[in-house]
């Protein structure tokens, strides 16, 4: 601290002394609004972490709700964004019929006659006999609980009465595990349950127990990674077959693997997913892999030709620049971001408060977003030529509208607050996102394969992780399988069991072929 004694005495050491001294407090001062930046974007995470532990994950929200912050536009002096309701005659969906929806045809009907008794068959005025002039009929639907039998197959003997040789007895059928007790319903039901219904095997294994059946959960586990070796050839065939179609969709997600040569047990490997083929019969591939590098997306899209659509992860730079490959993005990762960060803007306190700079940015550019959308719904029915021709005439000219928003905004905005982050991460994407407009094939987003990763994100919630490399590959192989068959209409229990009970006996390709989802037709009261 400066006192009067240590003051210079002439006066060209007092100005530098006070000018020192100004840069001092200047320098306090810009460190002290970088800490209140600082502050402040850690406040926006905290009240986005809250938002998304404690409040509604739906990223959709009605379009009086951006009302909210009505002075946007102004602030920003950004023109109104606003969208025809009437894009495309397109035939509406037909909608379900309210009310109890009827029980399958196909299921058994037993009657359980309710008749009156023979005194109250008289009629009360003359005593004449009633007769039977109709019924009425209500169904209820009755659950038996799960049974097991026991199949006992039996081979007979044949030999020569007279010379004592030539002993004959039938082969036995090919199983899908050799010599084990495990037949094919079985197994189906094994990893339905695992994969399907998110049933970890130590819950199966109380199931079977209370139906009499002790088989321990490392037999189930050693089943599983059995099936899914089994099912190789099928998802080679499968792979073969999205490879050659024109549009595949690709995203990832964690999984953790206990014994991985040279990685810990807590350490982090992945599954990528990739969805293909034509909306009537999609194949859904997943594959293990322990790391997330680029490498990954190299091996799974070798061969490949037309259009890869992922999110924004940059492992994917690889497919910017394969021949062959058109690479497009996804809007809705770029909604999801101005999302956040009006979630982590939190709500103004003050009524009838002006909404801060960034609350107006991550207003106006979520609505230009959520018009693309509008525009896309209204032709949710329509042809792929006649979706690029609605992209061109409407979506087009509000994407370049979104374009000059985006290059006035990126720089009156801190690049760390989450508003920042959705500014440069729709800057950055770019050239990808605005691909999408010059197809009328390709959605606005990866939802689809996203939905495929969902049910492997909620059975890692149940059973948390895989024990070797072998049981992740064979949970790929099973998940492939059982997401492909729900994608087709097919019930997963009775697919497994038909590709159970006939891959064994596979000899040819053509057998393999069989088995594709897109050519098998199980009923839902197959083999039941």
């Amino acid at each position: 601290m400066l006192t009067t004694a240590s003051l210079p005495d002439d006066i060209e050491s007092l100005h530098a002394l006070v000018r020192e001294q100004d840069a001092l407090l200047s320098q306090r001062d810009v460190t002290i609004e970088e800490y209140g930046r600082e502050i402040e974007q850690l406040r926006e995470y905290v009240r986005l972490l809250k938002s998304q532990r404690f409040s509604a994950s739906s990223e959709r929200s009605h379009s009086n709700q951006l009302g909210l912050f009505n002075e946007a536009e102004q602030i920003l002096d950004t023109a109104e964004v606003e969208v025809e309701e009437e894009v495309l005659m397109v035939p509406a969906p037909t909608r379900a019929k309210r009310g109890r929806r009827p029980l399958p045809s196909w299921m058994e009907r037993v009657e359980v006659l309710h008749d009156l008794p023979e005194h109250e068959k008289i009629c009360a005025y003359d005593g004449t006999a009633l007769v039977e002039i109709s019924r009425e009929t209500s169904e209820q639907l009755e659950f038996i609980p799960a049974t097991a039998r026991v199949l006992v197959h039996v081979r007979p003997k044949y030999a020569c009465p007279c010379c004592k040789t030539g002993v004959k007895v039938a082969a036995l059928p090919p199983q899908p595990i050799p010599k084990s007790l495990a037949s094919p319903s079985l197994l189906a039901f094994v990893a339905v349950s695992k994969y399907a219904d998110a049933l970890p095997l130590y819950r199966q294994e109380g199931i079977l127990e209370r139906i009499g059946v002790d088989v321990s959960r490392a037999t189930l586990a050693s089943w599983m990674v059995r099936c899914g070796e089994l099912v190789q050839p099928l998802i080679n065939l499968m792979r073969e077959r999205l490879l050659d179609h024109d549009f595949i969709q690709c995203d990832e997600s964690r999984f953790q693997v206990l014994h991985e040569p040279g990685k810990t047990a807590q350490s982090q490997s992945y599954v990528w997913v990739q969805r293909g083929c034509p909306d009537d019969h999609p194949l859904i591939l997943y594959e293990y892999d322990p790391t997330r590098s680029s490498e990954v997306p190299k091996r799974l899209f070798a061969g490949f030709k037309g259009i890869a659509q992922t999110d924004g992860y940059a492992g994917y730079g690889y497919l910017d620049d394969e021949p062959g490959i058109v690479h497009v993005g996804c809007w809705a990762h770029a909604r999801r971001k101005f999302t956040d960060a009006l979630k982590g803007a939190g709500k103004n306190r003050k009524k009838d408060a002006r909404p801060s700079k960034k609350q107006a940015v991550a207003e106006v550019g979520l609505r230009y977003i959520q018009d693309l959308y509008k525009i896309e719904r209204s032709v949710e029915e329509a042809t792929p030529d006649q979706r690029l021709r609605v992209r061109q005439e409407k979506s087009v000219p509000i994407v370049w509208k979104l374009r000059a928003w985006l290059d006035d905004s990126l720089s009156v905005i801190v690049p760390k607050s989450l508003t920042g982050v959705a500014l440069t991460y729709l800057d950055g994407q770019w050239e990808k996102l605005v691909r999408i407009f010059e197809t009328g094939q390709v959605p606005l987003d990866t939802n689809l394969v996203e939905n495929a990763i969902r049910p492997f994100a909620v059975g890692r919630k149940n059973w948390m992780f895989a024990d070797t490399v072998r049981g992740a590959e064979a949970s790929a192989n099973l998940y492939s399988l059982i997401e492909t068959a729900k994608a087709n209409g097919i019930e997963p229990w009775a697919y497994l069991h038909r590709v159970f009970r006939d891959l064994p006996s596979a000899v040819t390709v053509e057998d393999v072929e069989r088995l594709l989802p897109s050519r098998v037709r199980v009923r839902k009261d197959a083999d039941r």
